[in-house]
């Protein structure tokens, strides 16, 4: 335990925070049951959390250089279970979805310093059998959700998927306390406040219109105000990057074409691989019937495959060239998409099985390696910022693709029910009600398969091609010979950002 506690420590809080990214997604249906919700009030559930995420991450990490990595660590376990009891006794939806928010902000602050911990708790062999295992774990964690969720809401209710976090918690505050190092940066870069705060209102603006426009349509006052507001903080905050001493996210990074590539791969790889998940979960239990359980038990191919993967050639996709597992996994990703969405009026659960195998292969070649590929694209110095920007990438890359899939759908359901008598004189309204798993009393059956089937069809299409049309851009990127040096994209640390920490340097501080 002394020699592998502060593994166990930092990975049990990176499997709580990111498996409630997706332990939700079969709850849905009973959540909106329990609680009232709409199809908007769901899509909250699950993106309020992932944008929480993505816009405290940053953040946070330059916050844990300043005051100590363990602390902030420490503190974000302590939230992150105040909040899961929170969103467990959550009286009505708009309590679940700040509660669910303010989780999120623990699990940004958990997450920030996670990478940091273990470099400073390891050495040598054993740091690369940590980071393997982090790798890993982070990974499957999206995968295995939806299992877990499952079977916790079937036998002790949707309430229990956020309880179980409190001893979980509890255990992982222990040995934060008792085997995680401390440290501190001496050089730590000042917070960039301005620069979080346009980011967070651009992510959250973009969100909120995407989400809106499917049902007020894209030329109402609040969809045309959202994205007026999210262009605006978008353009205050690259101003603000390019001229801040000590950026967020230094410009010139992004202008080194590996590095973009594996961020776009980040963002690409799940809104694709797990974007869509909540809305096949809605179809297995509101339209064919499933409870929970079965519901997350379809979904178990994938998961399956997905920790399969790097177990068995976890070291072989390390040998090759990063291109190789990042572009050709998110392919490997858009083709088990495409082939889920070959849906009809008379399918069954068993049509999802193969395509869900081929995508949990492809989530198998891409999560073990994403984080070493980030770290590879850019000078030492900059190894936070770069992990700490892949990790935004990706929340935000899910938070996106809920919305845009979430539209896609309710557009499918919209067209397939429009002209049929039995749909109501209202099919918006209609579409919306099988969008949120409580279909209409009174719809045909046959009707009901049909559309939903329609809709998710064109839902696992748009995720399908959007992988494939990542994937080539991964890979234009990723093959790129480097830049000569004293190029302009081969920068000094100090054009990069405020000189950051060496972790091999500081090993032993505050120890």
């Amino acid at each position: 335990m002394r020699k592998w506690g502060p593994l166990v420590a930092v990975c049990l809080g990176v499997f709580m925070l990111l498996t409630d990214v997706s332990i939700v997604i079969v709850a849905l249906p009973d959540i909106g049951a329990g609680l009232d919700m709409d199809f908007d009030g769901l899509q909250w559930v699950l993106d309020g959390y992932a944008l929480a995420l993505a816009a405290l991450l940053l953040g946070l990490g330059a916050l844990a250089d300043r005051v100590g990595r363990r602390r902030v660590y420490t503190v974000g376990l302590v939230v992150f279970a105040l909040a899961s009891l929170a969103c467990g006794l959550a009286p009505d939806g708009a309590t679940l979805v700040g509660a669910r928010i303010v989780q999120a902000g623990g699990g940004a602050a958990m997450f920030a310093t996670a990478m940091a911990l273990l470099n400073l708790s390891y050495r040598g062999r054993d740091r690369a059998v940590a980071f393997g295992v982090w790798g890993s774990v982070s990974g499957a964690a999206a995968a295995v959700g939806p299992v877990a969720g499952g079977l916790l809401t079937e036998y002790l209710g949707w309430r229990s998927i956020f309880l179980v976090n409190l001893p979980l918690a509890l255990a992982a505050v222990v040995l934060a306390r008792r085997t995680l190092p401390e440290s501190r940066d001496p050089g730590a870069r000042r917070l960039d406040l301005p620069g979080a705060a346009a980011f967070t209102v651009a992510a959250g603006a973009t969100v909120l219109g995407l989400i809106r426009g499917g049902t007020d349509g894209w030329t109402s006052p609040a969809v045309l105000g959202a994205g007026t507001a999210a262009v605006v903080a978008l353009a205050v905050f690259v101003l603000v990057e390019r001229r801040s001493p000590h950026p967020l996210l230094a410009p010139a990074l992004l202008r080194r074409p590996a590095f973009a590539g594996v961020l776009l791969c980040g963002a690409v790889y799940s809104a694709t691989a797990f974007s869509g998940l909540p809305y096949i979960s809605l179809w297995l239990q509101s339209v064919l019937g499933l409870g929970p359980m079965a519901a997350g038990l379809t979904l178990l191919p994938m998961s399956v495959v997905a920790f399969a993967v790097p177990a068995l050639a976890g070291r072989r996709l390390a040998a090759l060239p990063v291109a190789v597992p990042l572009a050709g996994g998110l392919a490997v990703i858009g083709l088990g998409t495409l082939l889920q969405g070959v849906l009809d009026g008379s399918s069954g659960w068993a049509a999802l099985l193969p395509g869900l195998a081929l995508t949990g292969l492809g989530i198998g070649a891409v999560s073990p390696v994403l984080a070493s590929a980030a770290m590879a694209a850019v000078p030492p110095e900059r190894g936070g910022m770069a992990g700490g920007a892949l990790n935004t990438f990706r929340q935000l890359g899910q938070a996106l693709g809920i919305a845009v899939l979430g539209l896609v759908l309710h557009g499918g359901l919209r067209d397939a029910l429009a002209g049929h008598p039995a749909a109501g004189p209202d099919p918006e309204a209609t579409a919306g009600a099988l969008a949120s798993g409580r279909p209409p009393a009174g719809l045909p059956g046959e009707l009901l398969r049909t559309a939903f089937a329609t809709g998710l069809d064109r839902t696992l299409l748009a995720a399908g091609l959007t992988a494939l049309a990542g994937a080539a851009l991964v890979a234009v990127l990723l093959r790129r010979r480097p830049e000569p040096a004293g190029s302009p994209h081969d920068q000094s640390p100090a054009a990069l950002g405020a000189p950051g920490l060496d972790l091999d340097r500081h090993q032993t501080a505050g120890r």
